[in-house]
């Protein structure tokens, strides 16, 4: 379980490049079990034709609200996990957000644990030299694991000022943030955390960032629903193209210029060589006529497969490279693409439709 905070244009300008994006620095973390999530996000967006104008007229960029909350996010967002700070350099992380915030992305996620702390400031010091006004976008990241002392880690007061609710209500009420939300946790926890928030008349989460693509559908697509009817707990989902599984480029093979191959992988090479993997290769290449037949790469049909889902509010992306990256926004085309029929006929080759067990 983790927690989402957002910075507001203050808090970020009172900040050295040496500090973390979300307020004085945490206390070292790490560790096991529950993550609160905290979304690091701006001041009110301004109008939705304005935001479009100051990330890119024309680029066919969609906007969702947040979960049901009044906040404006771009439908594909930028991740940093496992690229910035750590696996691309500084200046190709620089290319890489450029291109996304001029294509209309405005939404950036980040955590305190990636790279060891690193992504956080290659992130905002990239947004410190742009220069964009800082309500033209947003920023998410997530505190639990931080630094290496017992203080500097998980959800106790010390960390995040309070316990999870209060925490995130005190932060919102501080100016420190305008919303916060949940990630990896499960529904019965997002059902208490709400109804905690409305008992003590303090602030709930208005979304939960989970893992969904094509292997991975149980939470976004049968769960999760039910909380954005009920109490507009909206998603942003991640790992859309599990490190590139669903690409076709493994094939049954680990390439020398993958990220499997890449020292410190093993557990991605290990996932990609086992039976589950082999079974998902196969899987993945069952629907190369679909994206054939709409005109797209594999990437792009699962991505756009990833944004039909009801309530999702963004999904993240994870590239190492501008190119990349504009191949990823073009499963804006596709989304349009995806009837029912279509939607069906995937459904029928991955055989792994979650149905309610009620």
């Amino acid at each position: 379980m983790q927690v989402s905070i957002a910075c507001t244009e203050q808090n970020l300008r009172s900040r050295s490049s040496e500090d973390r994006l979300c307020g004085p620095r945490p206390g070292p973390g790490g560790g096991s079990g529950p993550k609160a999530r905290a979304a690091l996000v701006p001041r009110p967006p301004a109008p939705a034709g304005a935001l479009r104008e100051s990330t890119g007229r024309g680029t066919g960029m969609k906007y969702r609200n947040l979960g049901k909350s009044g906040l404006r996010v771009s439908c594909l967002g930028l991740g940093t996990w496992l690229t910035f700070g750590s696996q691309i350099s500084d200046e190709t992380a620089e290319d890489v957000l450029t291109v996304a915030y001029e294509h209309g992305v405005n939404l950036f996620d980040t955590a305190e644990v990636y790279a060891a702390g690193k992504a956080e400031r290659t992130l905002g010091n990239i947004l410190k030299s742009k220069g964009w006004r800082r309500s033209s976008y947003v920023i998410t990241t997530k505190i639990f694991w931080g630094g290496q002392a017992e203080t500097e880690r998980g959800l106790s007061r010390k960390h995040i000022i309070e316990e999870i609710v209060r925490a995130m209500t005190y932060v919102i009420n501080q100016g420190l943030a305008l919303y916060w939300g949940t990630s990896r946790w499960g529904a019965a926890e997002i059902m208490e955390a709400y109804s905690m928030a409305r008992q003590f008349n303090l602030i709930p989460p208005v979304c939960e960032q989970a893992e969904h693509h094509l292997f991975q559908r149980e939470k976004v697509e049968m769960q999760l629903p039910e909380l954005y009817h009920k109490i507009g707990v909206g998603s942003v989902t991640w790992y859309p193209l599990p490190c590139g599984l669903i690409t076709s480029k493994y094939d049954g093979r680990v390439p020398d210029t993958c990220r499997a191959s890449i020292k410190g992988y093993q557990w991605l090479k290990d996932k990609v060589q086992s039976e589950d993997g082999k079974k998902q290769q196969a899987k993945v290449m069952d629907l190369l006529p679909v994206a054939h037949q709409l005109g797209c790469t594999l990437a792009q049909l699962a991505i756009a497969w990833c944004l039909r889902s009801e309530g999702v509010s963004s999904v993240l992306l994870g590239v190492s490279s501008a190119e990349q990256l504009m191949e990823h926004l073009g499963a804006l085309q596709v989304l349009s693409q995806l009837t029912p029929q279509t939607v069906m006929e995937i459904d029928g080759l991955l055989g792994n439709k979650p149905h309610s067990k009620k």
